[in-house]
């Protein structure tokens, strides 16, 4: 019996210098290993930036990448977040389609799912979701009968809890 890849998220603390992206991205790249989810930007310390990566790694390709991106000399700092020890969020954008009959419906869904509607057009309600990739999951299935033209995702974004 093989060993199991798992998702894991990974907080990683870089300084906020031009080529440091690449850099992280291209240790994944070359493991082989596919980035389900990144996410980047500047911390309440403008030097700093924290990349949020979410990736399928086995838990002993997972200790390699973690010293192999703590060699990294723009990498201040790498942790592991397991779900229950941390709080994780997404931001989703969608497109439906809708007519006068289904506007409605589509609304309704959307305030169950504490969603807000942020366009309106003849054809379309735009969508803002946040949330766990669970909540927006079921979101998305209750919305793709109604037809779902286009989405935008911003990627996960997590910190410790506590």
């Amino acid at each position: 019996m093989g060993v199991r890849a798992v998702k894991h998220t990974l907080s990683i603390l870089v300084e906020n210098k031009p080529g440091v992206l690449a850099r992280v991205a291209g240790l994944f790249s070359r493991r082989g290993f596919n980035i389900d989810s990144l996410a980047v930007a500047v911390t309440e310390k403008p030097e700093l930036s924290r990349m949020t990566v979410v990736v399928d790694v086995e838990e002993h390709s997972l200790e390699q990448v973690h010293k192999q991106l703590n060699k990294l000399i723009n990498v201040i700092k790498v942790t592991d977040l397991p779900a229950e020890n941390s709080v994780q969020r997404e931001l989703v954008l969608f497109k439906v389609k809708t007519n006068p009959n289904t506007r409605a419906e589509i609304i309704e869904i959307v305030d169950i799912f504490r969603g807000k509607i942020v366009d309106v057009g003849s054809g379309t309600l735009g969508v803002e979701i946040t949330g766990t990739g669970t909540k927006i999951k079921a979101l998305e299935d209750l919305l793709k009968p109604y037809g779902v033209v286009e989405c935008a995702r911003t990627g996960m974004v997590a910190l410790p809890r506590g």
